[in-house]
């Protein structure tokens, strides 16, 4: 088993391959207590290491009698540490116990009425009296609790919705406390987390900016470190980390590549003055690479291998300046580590974990992630404690292509300046209306299609803008944000009146499925 070291206390949950593991994290670490998932196939150590002081077993897809169930060492259940098996994870508990896990003659999934049994005074049982609707997913359950074991809550479908053990410090639910839809849920988890395990919540921003500052200057020493610096929050903060930790070591680069947001640079070059920070002026570069090239996906290698090669040019330069560079900082995000480590092991790895800019490995530098143990939501706490502006810190997602890839067709200096201009306008008035931070994205797409149009008393035969918002929480699905009508009217007349060569402004109102949040 490996986990993060630190003096902080932390919970361990050990991953059965649940679409909600990452929901049990965050709301852990909601309370002030830091939580690292691992996969199931971890082993177990001989004895609780420092500050860990409990597990979670998650649920997951599988049946515990099926053949392909996920593997477990069963003697994480032996460890002198509070364990708190959900779904799956009750499941597990309760065969390891001696019960029997039967198949329930209805799948429970979806909103479900729990009762407390009002069979004990553990903490967990008092948070589940009375009545209150939970959300399950399960298609077996526990019909009788093991020896040693007693129910505290049942629904319709469950005779066994959740149990604790007659030592206290055993206890498993069927039902999913991490989720929104289950009342009382975080309750739960607090009394598991701070009543059971004993947690006092010393995690923080302030203390892992004190703990990450001071693991930096140990590892890079005398070193340099290159960062590029893109603008968005993770490198933005990437960056203000190791300013801090190493100051004049760390050399930022900043490369324009002619498609991005209006005074992107301007704004990047002024926030980070402090820094040494290098601004790279490849606009030219990158359009003559893009030029009639209107495929979305070669689009995205060209600015990939350019940037790569802009990159690798600035690197050799500042090696003549400061010598070696040993280190590459990143902004990996805990998302990324965990979706690189299968729960049923190596052989069935979701994602492959690789250098987010798809550096070459021939640059032969050691990689500096610090964030690699944080959610999105915590990158941005961090960033305001290192006193980055809140524009920067809860700033929109922006793909890496840029605005090519809301150019549809040819990526031409003209038709970057009219997408540029309408996508400020559409910023501008969102901000106005007090939404900027409720949308995932909101933002302008220029569409290669011309249509007629009035203007005074001429015609006009101009292009076509399109306006995209959603609502989203992590990017992999998304729906329309329902704009004020009063908002979209302004963007339109907004774009008409200002931006020549544009005469016609839509709304798209498509999901995410089936459409995607960017066009290209």
């Amino acid at each position: 088993m490996s986990v993060s070291q630190g003096h902080h206390q932390r919970i361990l949950i050990l991953d059965f391959g649940s679409q909600y593991t990452q929901l049990i994290a965050r709301r852990i670490r909601e309370m002030g207590v830091y939580c690292e998932i691992r996969p199931c196939t971890d082993e177990p150590p001989s004895e609780a290491p420092p500050g860990l002081l409990g597990v979670v077993l998650s649920g997951g897809p599988s049946s515990v009698y099926d053949d392909d169930a996920p593997p477990f060492h069963s003697t994480w259940l032996d460890l002198d540490l509070p364990i708190l098996g959900i779904c799956y994870g009750m499941q597990l508990m309760a065969s390891a116990a001696g019960a029997s896990v039967e198949r329930a003659e209805q799948r429970e999934y979806g909103p479900a009425v729990l009762r407390g049994t009002g069979q004990s005074e553990h903490p967990l049982a008092a948070t589940m009296a009375g009545q209150r609707t939970v959300w399950m997913s399960h298609g077996d359950h526990v019909a009788v609790a093991p020896t040693g074991w007693t129910s505290v809550a049942e629904s319709d479908n469950c005779p066994v919705a959740a149990m604790v053990s007659a030592d206290g410090r055993r206890a498993a639910l069927q039902f999913h406390p991490e989720v929104t839809h289950s009342e009382g849920g975080t309750a739960v988890l607090r009394a598991f987390v701070l009543e059971m395990c004993g947690a006092n919540g010393d995690w923080t921003m302030g203390s892992f900016v004190d703990r990450e500052v001071a693991s930096i200057r140990a590892r890079v020493g005398s070193a340099h470190v290159i960062c590029a610096l893109s603008g968005g929050v993770d490198s933005s903060v990437v960056a203000a980390l190791l300013h801090r930790a190493i100051g004049p070591q760390l050399h930022c680069v900043f490369v324009d590549n002619g498609v991005l947001r209006a005074g992107e640079r301007a704004q990047v070059a002024a926030e980070f003055s402090e820094f040494d920070l290098t601004v790279v002026d490849a606009r030219g570069r990158f359009l003559d690479a893009l030029a009639g090239v209107t495929d979305p996906e070669r689009k995205r290698k060209i600015i990939g291998h350019t940037f790569i090669e802009v990159f690798e040019e600035e690197a050799k330069r500042l090696k003549e300046s400061v010598g070696e560079i040993r280190f590459l900082a990143q902004g990996t995000l805990y998302p990324d580590v965990i979706e690189s480590v299968s729960f049923r092991g190596p052989s069935a790895t979701i994602k492959s974990h690789h250098n987010v800019g798809g550096l070459p490995e021939h640059m032969r530098m050691d990689l500096i992630e610090p964030l690699r143990e944080l959610f999105k939501d915590e990158v941005r706490a961090l960033g305001l404690e290192l006193g980055l502006s809140e524009t920067r810190v809860y700033r929109q997602p922006f793909p890496g292509p840029g605005l090519a890839v809301r150019i549809l067709g040819e990526v031409t200096q003209e038709r970057v300046d009219l997408l540029q201009q309408a996508d400020r306008i559409v910023d501008e008035e969102i901000r106005a209306a007090g939404l900027y931070r409720e949308i995932w994205q909101s933002f302008a797409v220029l569409l290669p299609i011309k249509s007629v149009g009035v203007m005074g008393d001429s015609r006009t035969y101009q292009q076509t803008c399109v306006v995209r918002a959603v609502h989203s929480t992590d990017g992999m699905t998304a729906r329309v944000t329902r704009l004020p009508w009063e908002c979209l009217e302004r963007i339109s007349s907004r774009i008409i009146n200002e931006v020549w060569g544009i005469n016609r402004v839509a709304y798209d109102i498509s999901n995410k499925p089936p459409a995607t949040i960017e066009w290209e």
